[in-house]
């Protein structure tokens, strides 16, 4: 099993131990910005992280010490666990990591420079339409379709590092069936949903989204729901106020991006068809009133000052 060791322990490994391999499992440009003197780097978050090791350590009895960020960061104790699965005899933890070294006032190797947390200029960024997704997910008591749209314009607005507004424009001729792609059924049911039945594409050709306000969610960081939304939902003519829970963050490439899935009553925007409420006796043709909408929404890098 590995053992958790603090800087003492590993300096007094670094003198009893040669032959110790010192491994950062951050990432490379981490490890490029500054890592502990003699440090070979792999990522533990890679799935090449294994397959490395035969590179850097064949030898299962080579002593290894391990080390990532800091101590409320887990890329050590993961590390570490995976080299115990691996079979290696020898495994350090050093939990403290780059900041516990640095704050003892040891040197570090590399750049020196502290990669900075991508950031953004305030402003109106418009959405990538290559990037963005729309998906869709209809249900029956059995079984469900699945399917996709694309926008045709949009944007976000971006004050004091917060998302507080933007639009969305769905382009409902755009509409296609997942699971029935390449089936005779697929257009048969996209003319049906295109139809006066469902979304009367005729005359409604797109769904607008606006957002009303947007307020951070204290303590969610990037990957879980960290923005609560409130909006309007604008389809066959009708507007409704709705609200969701998205999940946003700043790329690598410094975009904003948003993921969220918002579940809708969809005869609340007279969209009736198959809906039990509406109609006494349906048989086969029963449709769940719940619509699904899932977004992926990716800006552009470039913005514009809102006027």
């Amino acid at each position: 099993m590995s053992q958790e060791i603090d800087l003492n322990s590993l300096r007094s490994l670094l003198h009893e131990k040669p032959d110790l391999v010192l491994l950062d499992v951050r990432l490379a440009d981490d490890y490029a910005a500054g890592h502990l003197p003699g440090a070979k780097n792999n990522c533990v978050y890679e799935v090449a992280f294994g397959g490395r090791m035969e590179d850097i350590a064949a030898d299962k009895a080579t002593p290894l010490c391990v080390y990532g960020a800091n101590e409320n960061s887990h890329e050590s104790r993961m590390a570490a666990e995976k080299l115990d699965r691996a079979g290696y005899e020898s495994v350090y933890d050093y939990r403290g990591g780059v900041d516990d070294w640095s704050r003892e006032g040891a040197a570090l190797e590399g750049s020196a420079s502290p990669l900075d947390e991508p950031r953004i200029q305030e402003g109106r960024y418009p959405v990538d339409l290559e990037e963005s997704r729309v998906g869709w997910t209809g249900r029956n008591l059995l079984n469900k379709h699945t399917g996709t749209l694309q926008l045709t314009s949009g944007h976000l607005d971006l004050v004091e590092g917060t998302v507080t507004g933007g639009e969305f424009i769905i382009d409902m001729n755009s509409l296609k069936c997942t699971d029935l792609a390449g089936s005779p059924l697929h257009d048969v049911l996209i003319d049906h949903l295109k139809s006066d039945d469902f979304f009367d594409v005729e005359h409604y050709p797109d769904i607008r989204f606006r957002i009303v306000s947007a307020t951070p969610v204290d303590g969610r960081k990037t990957g879980a729901p960290n923005l609560k939304v409130e909006g309007e939902l604008t389809m066959k003519g009708v507007t409704r106020p709705v609200s969701l829970m998205a999940a946003t963050g700043i790329t690598p490439e410094g975009r904003l991006a948003a993921q969220a899935t918002l579940s809708i009553d969809r005869t609340q925007w007279n969209v009736i068809y198959g809906s039990s409420n509406f109609f006494k006796r349906l048989g086969g043709h029963l449709v769940n009133d719940e619509l699904e909408i899932e977004l992926r929404i990716v800006t552009t890098k470039e913005f514009e000052l809102p006027g």
